[in-house]
């Protein structure tokens, strides 16, 4: 009897302890979140920096990332699973392709009180990340920086050229006139090549980036209401760009990679390029391998005192799965991880982006980090963005039909006048298509 009673007494035991940890299991219950994100390379060690540091700071929720390639696969694929109602929670994308991912039911949209209740406010994004982060007043993303082209220059070789001031630094450039004459300067004073920027066939820099930085600066659009509208502006930047690799300002040619190279080989005055390059001249000069020493300023303003730029944004947003709407609890979930991440954007910032969140941008922290706080806020206040629409955006087909023709233009292989005309003729197809 004894020896029964004893098993009896250790069975209730067992029982009792099997209940409290099944309590306490769900007590701390963990949501996991999963995010399906387009970042590779620096910006992907940084992201998941940012979400193991989330992870360790709490136990209620968990984000688990799945790498895809970037561009117009990823699309394809967030649309895909989308469609069929097998998305993740949570997708990093470019604010560049939110309109036309929004209108085509790709991405679900976050309520005032959603974002409400999370410990982020709209007013402290910058205005023109905040509105692009909209469509039709509907909140779809929430932006974590802005990445623009900006201009880097060798400060040993202007300062040979004859344009740096006497601290060193580059002499203030006015207007689309002195920025050729600077080009001009270091290519007929050191031998070096005047700037370098990607302009081989593909090229998007150039062949997008900096026309329409260039239209936007003469106060223009390149489409409005569905119709091309660049006009004389797309004409006079893109004859621009054509006419300083006429004059042998900029070695004509050169895809991303060799571009990017021949600056950091100190054969370059000036590099027409993304913030994002800015990793590789820092580990370089913390090296001790760049030879010489450089700054980054914000683009010039080229025409009017207008320092409109082009800029993306990487943003993170909610897919709308079919059939399988995500629960309250994993939109809660979502949002707390992206204001860990807004409120840690320094480390972001470290990649050369401008943060979104402006406490981060304009906090003291960020004034420290050089050269990334010489470039950010003036940058973050001009940005300009691709037209709305599905055609639109980072890789999309309309950047993709300028970047078959434009570089053609720039390495002499095509009249300009010709050069847009191929372009109208692509681009006129995509916007009377429906979107798919």
């Amino acid at each position: 009897m004894k020896v029964k009673a004893t098993r009896t007494v250790r069975a209730a035991a067992a029982a009792l302890s099997a209940a409290c940890a099944l309590i306490a299991g769900a007590a701390h219950a963990t949501t996991d979140i999963q995010m399906w994100t387009l970042l590779s390379g620096g910006d992907g060690a940084r992201m998941k920096q940012l979400v193991d540091g989330f992870n360790d700071s709490q136990k209620d929720v968990k984000v688990t990332t799945t790498t895809l390639k970037w561009g117009e696969p990823f699309y394809t694929k967030v649309k895909t699973a989308a469609a069929v109602g097998e998305g993740p929670d949570v997708v990093t994308i470019h604010l560049s392709r939110l309109s036309g991912l929004a209108q085509t039911g790709v991405l679900r949209p976050i309520s005032e009180a959603e974002f409400d209740a999370s410990t982020l406010k709209g007013g402290d994004f910058f205005d023109r990340l905040w509105t692009k982060a909209h469509y039709q007043n509907a909140l779809y993303a929430v932006p974590l920086d802005t990445h623009a082209l900006v201009l880097y220059y060798n400060k040993d070789l202007i300062k040979k050229a004859g344009l740096a001031d006497a601290n060193g630094n580059l002499k203030p450039i006015a207007n689309v006139a002195e920025l050729g004459a600077a080009f001009k300067a270091v290519k007929d004073k050191t031998g070096a090549a005047g700037f370098t920027m990607e302009n081989s066939p593909d090229s998007y820099n150039g062949a997008w980036r900096l026309w329409e930085t260039m239209i936007a600066e003469q106060g223009g659009k390149i489409v409005d209401n569905n119709t091309l509208v660049y006009g004389k502006a797309g004409q006079q930047a893109l004859q621009t760009m054509v006419d300083w690799y006429a004059q042998g300002l900029g070695t004509k040619g050169l895809d991303y990679g060799a571009s990017t190279s021949e600056f950091v080989a100190g054969k370059a005055g000036f590099m027409i390029n993304g913030v994002w390059e800015v990793p590789t001249l820092t580990d370089a000069a913390n090296a001790k391998k760049l030879g010489f020493d450089y700054a980054v300023v914000p683009m010039p303003a080229l025409y009017n005192g207008n320092a409109s730029v082009w800029a993306d944004s990487h943003a993170f947003a909610i897919p709308q799965n079919k059939g399988k709407p995500i629960s309250p609890e994993h939109v809660k979930a979502v949002l707390q991880f992206v204001a860990y991440v807004e409120q840690h954007a320094i480390v972001w910032g470290g990649g050369g982006h401008i943060p979104a969140y402006k406490p981060v941008t304009l906090s003291d922290a960020f004034k420290q980090l050089k050269p990334n706080s010489d470039y950010a806020q003036a940058v973050a206040e001009h940005v300009t963005y691709d037209p709305d629409g599905w055609w639109s955006g980072a890789a999309g087909p309309l950047e993709a039909a300028a970047a078959k023709y434009f570089p053609a233009a720039m390495n002499g292989q095509l009249p300009v006048d010709k050069a847009l005309k191929m372009f109208d003729a692509d681009a006129n197809k995509l916007l009377k298509r429906a979107a798919p």
